[in-house]
């Protein structure tokens, strides 16, 4: 049992490895990634994960272009080209798609369902790009598995910190209380109604749509409180500020252990979302049976905070093609052990343990031939939804056997089977028990050769479970949330709306001298200190004071607080939150703003005069982009020609700088070339630009306006190592970047070194001093590289005799525009040195027939060969500098 992976990534697309902790992104990337190709299929461990990314792809390519694959579940239009799925759906090869992705590859060495990601992450792959993402841990696996595989590690967006222990009525809110048995979890979710109003709960056990209900009571902040077991840790995205442990250990199917470092970070990671900072913990009293308090060692907290953990050192691999010849046979494969060093055998699963059980009974005897075994197999491995285990579970086999070796299940016993479990009536515990029946009942239907009249008894399985999930969301709602406002005014003895509501200088909203929020901004945030019961009145009380309170402090921004507001992202930004969309027209006049819904509560008159302060603050702010509101007015003007106009045009969509191959000035008459220049407009050899836009505080104001979205050089320095995407105003200069002015300057010295001494000989050789260019920050070679871009030739001086004494003799410089369509010679290399070869005088070289020696034998010098100095790595060679000259 062997596998050739490194064959087979040779054949596909490039193979990367995106690996890092939570909140990195990773999902989001391969996301971005598929739907930038023709098609792709992503593998995912959840179908609960699997549901959320295909509706974040439905959004984007459209209902008919996306397909969802589950265990339980198959929505595929005819022309679908985007698949996710769970992992043991997806198709083994990648199913010949542009791209592929294996999400939570690190589940590889997960000893239930370890094998299954293995066999992706060895078989599954790409035509143009395959991307495997998971935990760090995985990154020394990949490499011996997968040769020649890219790396790429994602740090987290935000800071992951160690709280300590609270107690369960001290949690802050957004808070997440994780543990790892129902017992526990119904506990702290009864604590928390008690003490904070209620929680959400997240078990394993519920159905995606139950998860996903309880999770939106969290998300919209009806509950500020979410009690769940591990399953919290894969792939939900919360917004989270803290994960509390209530416990540390946990029962994984064998055995009682403690939790990994990095299963504690799985978890913990939920907390803090994008770039906001989390924190984890634990609770107090949440002890052992022994009264051993619940905390995390110094080295786990070290480990979890700087996400460092130990590497895995094998993944669990099982053969994913056995043979069917016989039962033996297809047991004799299952638990063949792995020939790579970084494979281990993987645990017996439960399919395989079924199998084996009922292998010894008699009913085994009517498996005979390769397609009856692999009926046989396929249902063993039906999954174990209600966790029963195996005996009972392989009870539940051999009936289902018992009805498909006779051929299908009928339509009339499974409609019976699924009216069995369509009540809704029951406790928690009664629901969940049904969900997880209707699931096995849904995954047998989903089977392509096992239920007649398959896609209505599949629909009718749904159906239930949805059903199902709503009851007991509704149980869970009732059990675990208390709704009940508690009224204010009973011990106010007013009515809410009538608080006196006051801002204090520090921003905080008091009510008698009693805090309930802060405005940060002009949005107004209730205190997170405020229990549940009196977050509606209170914030109630604060809305209705809030036109007065956002009066008082629009009042003061436009006095005391316009130094504080800057521009960001398009908008206008003050105490790190935007006010207002900042709408530029296409001539760069007036700009108008989109204020954001906070300020929706503000009276209209307060509203006008905030706009019309900020407008006038932000009329200074603008005024470095007076040059591009020349040029859009002359591109207006109908006197300026439509050759000018399209020229300004494009020079303007380029924010003030264009090679001058995409500038079109063939079309551009040579009288208007004037005008131009007196708009600021240069015309170099290489590049049209003005130059009044290549100052830092344009180029800055442009970028902060999200008008120009390349990268952005702040200083605007001469020159800059090549690193990254030339940011705007910039060219490539060999290694180097330099401003495009700058080259301009160089180039333009150079052809006036050439007009000294070309006269009427065109091609004659003239002599140029880099000084200027590497007095500017360029080097030598770079410097030879940028004017070989505008078709400038160096000539090679031969150098010094042996033994020869005086100063050695410049270069020789030559100047021909490339022609259309003419390759670029690039400097014959020594390849020792990497310089360019040098002819060197040798004693020992034969001298040809009939040459002519010197008195010591020495062949006269002869002019050196030009060399072609190449281009500067930005473009071609620009073809038609004659005119350069002229104009």
């Amino acid at each position: 049992m062997t596998f050739n992976n490194s064959a087979r990534s040779r054949d596909q697309g490039r193979v990367r490895a995106v690996l890092g902790p939570t909140n990195t992104g990773k999902t989001h990337l391969a996301i971005e990634r598929m739907c930038g190709h023709s098609s792709g299929m992503m593998g995912f461990p959840l179908r609960l994960l699997a549901r959320e990314v295909y509706d974040r792809v439905r959004t984007i390519k459209g209902d008919n272009q996306v397909a969802l694959i589950t265990g339980e579940q198959r929505i595929e239009p005819p022309d679908a080209r985007y698949f996710c799925c769970t992992m043991e759906a997806m198709d083994r090869l990648g199913g010949g798609h542009a791209f592929v992705a294996i999400d939570e590859a690190q589940i590889g060495a997960d000893p239930e369902r370890g094998h299954i990601f293995t066999d992706r992450l060895l078989h599954a792959r790409g035509r143009e790009e395959t991307m495997i993402l998971g935990s760090a841990t995985l990154e020394p696996v990949v490499r011996r598995l997968i040769p020649g595989v890219e790396m790429i590690d994602r740090p987290r967006f935000s800071t992951l910190s160690h709280a300590g222990t609270a107690k369960l009525s001290r949690l802050p809110a957004r808070s997440a209380v994780v543990a790892f048995s129902i017992e526990q979890v119904y506990a702290m979710a009864e604590a928390l109604r008690r003490f904070r109003g209620g929680a959400a709960v997240v078990m394993g056990a519920l159905s995606p749509e139950t998860r996903n209900k309880q999770v939106e009571l969290f998300q919209n902040g009806d509950v500020d409180y979410i009690v769940a077991t591990d399953a919290i840790g894969m792939g939900l995205n919360l917004d989270l500020h803290h994960v509390a442990f209530a416990a540390l250990t946990k029962f994984d199917g064998r055995r009682k252990r403690r939790l990994t470092p990095s299963e504690m970070a799985q978890i913990a990671g939920r907390a803090g979302r994008h770039q906001r900072d989390g924190s984890f913990g634990t609770l107090t009293g949440g002890g052992s049976r022994s009264g051993a308090p619940v905390e995390f060692t110094d080295e786990e907290v070290v480990a979890i905070e700087e996400h460092n953990f130990a590497p895995l050192t094998h993944l669990n691999w099982r053969e994913a093609e056995p043979r069917f010849d016989t039962i033996e046979t297809l047991i004799s494969d299952l638990e063949a052990r792995p020939e790579h060093e970084m494979l281990r055998g993987a645990p017996e699963a439960i399919d395989l343990s079924v199998l084996k059980r009922l292998a010894s009974e008699p009913l085994a005897d009517s498996v005979r031939g390769a397609g009856s075994v692999r009926r046989f197999w396929e249902a063993c491995s039906l999954p174990d939804f209600r966790q029963v285990g195996v005996d009972p579970h392989a009870r539940f086999v051999a009936r289902l056997w018992h009805d498909l070796r006779e051929g299908y299940l009928g339509a009339d016993f499974v409609a019976a089977r699924i009216a069995e479990l369509d009540r809704v009536q029951g406790d928690i515990d009664t629901l969940q028990g049904r969900i997880a029946a209707i699931r096995s009942w849904a995954y047998i239907c989903q089977r392509p050769d096992w239920v007649l009249a398959r896609d209505e008894m599949a629909a009718r399985a749904r159906a239930v479970e949805a059903k199902l999930s709503d009851a007991l969301h509704a149980r869970l709602t009732e059990r675990f949330v208390n709704r009940r406002t508690t009224i204010l005014m009973k011990s106010l003895g007013q009515d809410g709306s009538a608080l006196p509501v006051s801002l204090e200088k520090d921003g905080a909203v008091t009510v008698e001298g009693e805090r309930i929020g802060r405005l940060d901004g002009f949005r107004f945030a209730i205190d997170p200190d405020t229990g549940l019961g009196e977050r509606k009145m209170l914030l109630a009380a604060g809305e209705r004071a809030l036109p007065s309170i956002l009066a008082q402090r629009a009042e003061w921004l436009l006095s005391d607080g316009i130094t504080e507001l800057s521009i960001r992202d398009g908008a206008i930004e003050w105490a790190g939150q935007a006010l207002a969309r900042i709408e530029v027209p296409d001539d760069f006049g007036t700009p108008r703003l989109a204020f954001g819904r906070e300020l929706s509560t503000l009276a209209e008159a307060d509203r006008a005069k905030l706009e019309s302060g900020l407008l006038a603050w932000l009329e200074r702010q603008l005024e470095p982009l007076a040059p591009l509101r020349s040029l859009a007015e002359a591109a207006r003007d109908p006197e300026a020609g439509s050759e000018a106009r399209g020229l300004l045009i494009t020079l303007i969509d380029a924010r003030g700088s264009i090679d001058r191959e995409s500038a079109g000035l063939e079309h551009l008459p040579k009288e208007m070339r004037p005008y131009l220049r007196k708009l600021g407009v240069t015309f170099g050899a290489l590049d049209v630009f003005a130059a009044a836009l290549l100052k830092p505080a344009p180029r800055r104001l442009l970028h902060a306006l999200n008008l120009d979205q390349r990268p952005l050089q702040e200083m605007m320095l001469p020159v800059l190592s090549e690193k990254g995407p030339v940011p705007a105003g910039y060219r490539l200069a060999g290694g180097q970047m330099i401003r495009v002015d700058l080259a301009e300057k160089i180039l333009r010295a150079a052809f006036d070194a050439r007009a000294k001494v070309a006269g009427k000989d065109r091609n004659a050789q003239f002599r140029l001093d880099l000084s200027l260019a590497i007095s500017i920050g360029l080097e030598e070679e770079n410097a030879r590289r940028l004017l070989g871009s505008a078709g400038f030739r160096v000539h090679r001086a031969r150098p010094l005799a042996e033994g020869a004494q005086g100063p050695v003799a410049p270069d020789g410089w030559t100047w021909r525009p490339r022609r259309p369509g003419e390759k670029l010679r690039r400097p014959q290399e020594d390849r020792r040195s990497g310089r360019p070869k040098a002819k060197r005088d040798d004693n020992r070289k034969r001298t040809k027939p009939g040459a002519r020696k010197t008195d010591k034998g020495e062949r006269p010098r002869q002019a050196a060969k030009p060399v072609d100095t190449g281009p500067a790595r930005a473009g071609g060679a620009f073809d038609k500098l004659a005119d350069l000259l002229r104009g």
